[in-house]
């Protein structure tokens, strides 16, 4: 597994990739999982109901993958099999997740106190703060690896439902074996929607993205945008997210054996900005990961606050200082634009950042790639991995899976942790 094997090297200590891949100790002895920051306590226990979050979270984005590996966990240690066969046989208290789950998934500017308040005063069936927010690092944290395991192009075991040897008939046509046989392109070249494009023009594509790095970082040495160009800026870069899509796109119907995972089907991702809705920017001088999100996580669930900040500042600063061909290159301005890109889409918004950059550096096909492996993974295609970055290598588009999969779960969390803030004040 050749993409797979990049994605190993590029973030070593992940506790997504590491245990996604396969790499996580199976003998029930957990200490080194523990030294290689794979595992992290639990305030729910260890027991069977602590997989249902988890499988909740990868059947929102009907990510097989995620859900035959948790079902699989969940029997090893003794689950219920009964509870398989739809969430409503599941406890009572874990069923109320459902609502979180589904809203956090797909719509997370939408998380209200209520929704925290629903679940700590459910009578018997209550949540104690410590453990909705270790529920909510385990939803966000199976949202983004759903991401990456459409991203990547990972499939099930051939045994496992869903499992292929092929690329099935479906949107989500991508197969890791194309990877594995090294089949990613038609001969050296590769496809986009309009058709075949050779190797020198995608060369040119990477020269004409250093030309503009360079450009930029001469304006911000020149001049700096006013406060009021740059929300104006902003504001035009969410509208513009909205007319971002493919044009393959279209509805997947979730498989019968994931869909009895989770409630309503039918809710999906709706963009932030889509017209007749307005909800506030949220901005993160008002309420932000590292001085508000990371207290908060580290009081009430210890020393996860830590290791989701460590993994956070690892994804985001991750570079081998290449693009495609060129060596000793800083990407810092290629990657804030990724992240920040990622938490316009969310309605997230830095007041010192010059959003035109964005459109600078993303063209339409990269921005296509980072909306649908971020906010509808399941409708991720081979042609999209394809279309954008053509002369970069895979390990570098791995390097972008894991600062979109980071850049989404940070979203998450700063929307449900600031509800939760609210909450408590």
């Amino acid at each position: 597994m050749r993409l797979a094997t990049s994605a190993n090297e590029a973030y070593p200590a992940s506790l997504a990739v590491s245990e996604l891949l396969g790499f996580k100790e199976c003998d029930g002895d957990s200490s080194q999982d523990e030294e290689l920051g794979i595992r992290i306590p639990r305030p729910l226990g260890h027991g069977p109901s602590r997989f249902i979050p988890e499988k909740e979270a990868a059947a929102r984005h009907q990510c097989s993958y995620l859900v035959n590996l948790h079902v699989n966990d969940f029997l090893h240690v003794g689950g219920d099999p009964k509870w398989l066969n739809g969430l409503e046989n599941a406890p009572r208290k874990l069923q109320n997740l459902g609502e979180l789950n589904k809203v956090l998934a797909h719509r997370p500017w939408l998380i209200t106190k209520e929704h925290i308040e629903g679940l700590l005063k459910a009578e018997e069936h209550s949540w104690s703060l410590a453990e909705l927010v270790h529920a909510v690092v385990l939803l966000t944290h199976y949202h983004s690896l759903a991401s990456f395991t459409f991203g990547c192009g990972i499939s099930p075991e051939i045994h496992c439902d869903g499992g292929h040897t092929f690329r099935p008939p479906s949107v989500s046509n991508y197969c890791i074996c194309d990877f594995t046989n090294g089949n990613h392109g038609v001969d050296e070249t590769q496809v986009n929607s309009a058709g075949n494009v050779s190797v020198s023009e995608s060369f040119f594509e990477v020269e004409a993205l250093m030309e503009k790095m360079r450009q930029l970082q001469e304006c911000r040495d020149e001049e700096e945008a006013s406060q009021e160009e740059m929300a104006s800026r902003f504001e035009i870069e969410k509208r513009e997210s909205m007319f971002v899509f493919s044009s393959d796109d279209e509805e997947v119907p979730p498989a019968r054996d994931v869909s009895r995972h989770f409630e309503d089907t039918s809710y999906g991702y709706k963009d932030f900005s889509r017209h007749g809705m307005h909800v506030p920017t949220f901005r993160v001088q008002d309420y932000c990961w590292e001085d508000h999100g990371y207290s908060l996580v580290n009081r009430l669930y210890p020393d996860v606050g830590q290791l989701i900040d460590e993994k956070f500042h690892i994804a985001y600063n991750l570079t081998y200082n290449t693009m495609a061909m060129h060596k000793d290159v800083d990407t810092s301005m290629l990657r804030r634009a990724i992240w920040n890109y990622i938490h316009c889409m969310f309605g997230i918004r830095y007041d010192d950042y010059d959003y035109g950059e964005i459109n600078q550096l993303l063209d339409r096909s990269f921005k296509v790639y980072i909306k649908t492996v971020v906010c509808t993974p399941e409708k991720v295609t081979k042609r999209m991995y394809d279309s954008f970055w053509r002369q970069f290598k895979h390990s570098e588009k791995v390097h972008v899976n894991l600062l979109l999969i980071e850049a989404r779960m940070q979203a998450e969390l700063l929307y449900a942790l600031r509800a939760i803030t609210r909450y408590m004040t």
